[in-house]
């Protein structure tokens, strides 16, 4: 008698239960990470924002707006579409000599970000979740 080669139904249903499994756990967490991720990558482009704007002052005696900024050679252009890796970043009133502040927030609220986030002359970075920051909210830890 010729001994047949091949998978039972049970072991084939088994094997695609447990990646079922693998996958239910692990695509959550990755989806997790990259929103943890480009929160980080807000920050930091509000944070640079913040010390280029201090430096544009230094040397200009104003504020200056996205596109002087990038005009003057101290940010790169990787901010002047507005958005960066699933966040939008958007002026809040024109910059002048004594003011200036802007908004981070997720283009797809819940899936690119949780949190949106605020930085102003004062440099202090502020967020809140599920809503436009202001400068009356908590500033971010770090």
């Amino acid at each position: 008698m010729k001994k047949k080669q091949g998978f039972t139904l049970v072991e084939l249903m088994l094997v695609i239960t447990l990646l079922a499994i693998i996958f239910g756990i692990a695509i959550p967490t990755l989806l997790s990470a990259k929103k943890v991720a480009n929160e980080g990558v807000a920050l930091s482009s509000l944070r640079t924002l913040s010390h280029v704007q201090l430096q544009y002052r230094t040397r200009y005696g104003t504020y200056g707006n996205v596109t002087d900024l990038i005009a003057s050679a101290m940010l790169d252009d990787s901010l002047s579409t507005g958005t960066k890796c699933g966040y939008r970043f958007v002026s809040l009133g024109a910059a002048d000599a004594a003011v200036w502040s802007v908004s981070g927030q997720p283009l797809t609220p819940g899936v690119s970000g949780d949190r949106w986030f605020f930085v102003d002359e004062s440099g202090i970075l502020r967020f809140k979740d599920g809503a436009i920051a202001t400068s009356a909210d908590p500033p971010v830890d770090g």
